[in-house]
Formats: structure tokens, C-alpha cells, sequence
């Protein structure tokens, strides 16, 4: 998704971040932030297939453990994408399955001389696999939703503004299958001046507004964990609680455990799994929503003004009275001196059109200091006493 960054919001980070001082900028420009969201929206995965296979050699067992995770991937996903039990997934030969899978996800692998043990994950292509899979091939979504991971450990909040194992799980959940329409962050450049657990907090929707309208969302959706460790790299204990808009309005809680340091990336994926389907249940009834107060409007466009319709020219006579030839040469003068006047014939008597109508020709000879009258569409001109007389003809001199 592209994102719109309007300049205020880049100048309110510069100068947040120039008046936090040096232990922001250090952080800022640390390597330890910043974990790309996995692109899924092509794909249907399913994980934790097990495989336990032996061949003549390594590389022969690895193979065959791929195959079968591939045979009991598929069975797996229209199992539960069509909610039916196992035994009656249809069987599909290694060939037509090779035509259907993205990718295998190594989730956990143990490679022996000849023996192959691993849990995979299967990838498939939602384009070619989605008829067969029952699944359509675009599902309806909520509308754009950001997202914002916090983990509180220790009594600290922390969001982006470091790497931790909550939000590499959200960077790595695959949200094709999923109802809701998520716009993770990477914690990348201004992310975490911007998208922080502070910020979480914060009710103010004029900022939100701004936030939300930066990243391209309706509304915000906050995954908070609370972990507590027994010991350092002993077992703990999660909390997880789903909130829903800048009010941070409580969908729900949830608890897992794990046993040691070493499970602790699968209980994060297993909490961002639930957390997904916390917030599916509540966009299916209703509250999890985009919300109009948050966004920012466009400007109403402009009207412009239409152009101004042209008239077809009236046409009328003009019979101009004078006492000579001269006085007739300048009344037609004087009416051809008036904007969008057209005049046929010569003479005394012509035939004028004009766009405005008679009455406005009138008008305009009187504004010129002709005396006129009007009957019908028949304009009669008379020479005004103030008119200024016209120029004598040169007369020639006699040849001596």
C-alpha cells in the first residue's frame, strides 16, 4: 500500500526528533528496528505439517518429506477451509500439486545422513488453488486497519521503536485468509516517532486524524501482550488484549504460556492467530469499523464558473436620420464601434444583428451620445445635439 506523507507530519517528526536529543537520534539510527510485513495476499498457507521421513541419502529424504508435506498441506487447508474432516480431502497427484504450491515454509528441520525430520509450512497459490480449495479467489476485507503491536515486559511499552518478538510475529503472519484489511508498519524511518506504544495511549483525534490519513487507514487496531517471565529465559506467561479505535475499547483477552526462550517465537504466533481472530469476530459483529470522524476530508473541488452560452444575434433594422451624407457615415460608425455588432448594407437604412436584443442597442447609441427610439425590432438614430459634428471633407485647391 502506498502511503501519502503530507508535510506536516514530516516536519512535526523533524522537530520532535531534534528536540528529544541524542538518545533518539542514536535510536533512530540504529540497525536493531525495522521488520518488513511478509506480502501474502496471494497466497493460502497452512503450518505445523510433520514429516518424518528416511531415504538413501539426505538430500533424497528431504525431498520426499516436501512431497508429503505438500500431499498433507492441501488436505489440511480445504479441511478447514471447508470445515469437513480430513478423510474426505480430495487426493491430487504430486504433478497437479507442484502446479499449485507457492513455496514450503521450513518451520523447524532436522537433517540427518539419510533421515529427514521437520515441521513445514505449505504456501499455495491462491489463483490456481483457490477453485479447488473452495476458496474464492477475492474475499470480502474490513477497511484498511492500522495496526500497532505493543508488548509491556518489565513495566516498558514498547512498539516499533525496537525489534521484539511481537511484531516480528505480526510481520510474519500471512493475512490473505484474513477478514481484516491490516496496514503493518516496519518501524522503519518515522514509524516510531509516529506509531508508538505512546501513541497508543493517546486519544486526541485531531493527531490520529493525521496518522491515520499518513498510513492510508480508517480506523486503529492495537495488539497489546503483557509478558511475565518467572526467569531469564525460563517460562512465560502472555496476556494478550485486543483494542479497537483511538479510545482503546477492549475486544477481548486471552492467555498462553511457553515453556522457555525457545518457544517463545510460537507462542507469539500463536497469539497473533487468535488476536486475528478476535478482531474477525469483532468486524463480524459490527465494531470493528472505519470510523468518517477520522478522515480527513478533501477539499470540496471548485466550481468553476461555465462559460458564458452564446446568443444567436438578434436582427433588426436601423434607420438612421440625418442631415447629410457624413452625419449617416458616422451613426454607422458608431454602431459598428459597439462590441458584437454585425452590420449588412450601406446607407441610411441597414440591417444590424446583435446578440443582446434591440432595447440594448438603443441603450448603447444613447450611451454615445446618439439620440435613438425603438419600434419592435426597428431602431430609428437621430443625430444628438451634443454629437460631435463629423470632419469636413478636404477640399482641393484650384491649380493656378
Amino acid at each position: 500500500m502506498n502511503f501519502r506523507r503530507p508535510a506536516v507530519l514530516l516536519s512535526a517528526a523533524i522537530l520532535a526528533l531534534a528536540g528529544l536529543g541524542g538518545t533518539l537520534v542514536a535510536q533512530m539510527e540504529s540497525a536493531e528496528r525495522g521488520i518488513l510485513p511478509v506480502d501474502s495476499s496471494g497466497t493460502l498457507e497452512i503450518g505445523g505439517i510433520k514429516v518424518d521421513v528416511a531415504g538413501k541419502d539426505s538430500y533424497s529424504a528431504r525431498y520426499a518429506g516436501w512431497r508429503i508435506a505438500q500431499r498433507e498441506g492441501f488436505k489440511a487447508l480445504w479441511a478447514k477451509t471447508n470445515k469437513r474432516p480430513v478423510s474426505e480431502a480430495p487426493n491430487l497427484s504430486d504433478s497437479t500439486l507442484d502446479g499449485l504450491v507457492s513455496s514450503i515454509v521450513v518451520e523447524q528441520e532436522q537433517i540427518g545422513p539419510n533421515r529427514y525430520i521437520a515441521t513445514l509450512g505449505v504456501l499455495f497459490d491462491r489463483a490456481r488453488a483457490g477453485e479447488l480449495l473452495g476458496v474464492p479467489g477475492q474475499t470480502r476485507r474490513s477497511a484498511p486497519m492500522l495496526l500497532i503491536p505493543v508488548t509491556i515486559s518489565g513495566g516498558a511499552a514498547t512498539s516499533v521503536e525496537l525489534r521484539n518478538p511481537w511484531q516480528r510475529a505480526w510481520a510474519q503472519f500471512r493475512t490473505s485468509q484474513s477478514p481484516i484489511d491490516y496496514v503493518r508498519v516496519s518501524g522503519m524511518g518515522v514509524d516510531p516517532l509516529l506509531v508508538n506504544a505512546a501513541q497508543a495511549r493517546r486519544p486526541g483525534r485531531g493527531w490520529w486524524r493525521n496518522i491515520l490519513d499518513l498510513y492510508g487507514a480508517a480506523n486503529v487496531l492495537v495488539a497489546e501482550v503483557q509478558l511475565d517471565r518467572l526467569y531469564p529465559g525460563g517460562p512465560t506467561k502472555a496476556r494478550f488484549i485486543g483494542k479497537f479505535g483511538p479510545d482503546g475499547r477492549t475486544l477481548g483477552s486471552f492467555e498462553l504460556t511457553a515453556k522457555d526462550s525457545a518457544d517463545l517465537p510460537r507462542m507469539m504466533s500463536e497469539g497473533v492467530q487468535r488476536m486475528d481472530d478476535l478482531f474477525a469476530q469483532a468486524l463480524a459483529a459490527g465494531i470493528v469499523r472505519g470510523d468518517p470522524d477520522l478522515i480527513i476530508q478533501p477539499p470540496p473541488p471548485v466550481e468553476e464558473e461555465p462559460d458564458e452560452i452564446p446568443t444567436v444575434p438578434t436582427v433588426m433594422t436601423v434607420i438612421i436620420s440625418a442631415p447629410n451624407a457624413a452625419w449617416t457615415d458616422y451613426g454607422l460608425a458608431v454602431i459598428r464601434s459597439i462590441p458584437g455588432v454585425s452590420i449588412s448594407g450601406s446607407g441610411s437604412t441597414v440591417t444590424v444583428g446583435y446578440g443582446r436584443g434591440p432595447a440594448a442597442l438603443r441603450d448603447q447609441l444613447i450611451a454615445r451620445g446618439l439620440s435613438a427610439s425603438l419600434a419592435g425590432t426597428t431602431v430609428r438614430v437621430n443625430s444628438a445635439p451634443g454629437a460631435p459634428a463629423p470632419a469636413p471633407a478636404p477640399q482641393q485647391r484650384p491649380s493656378p
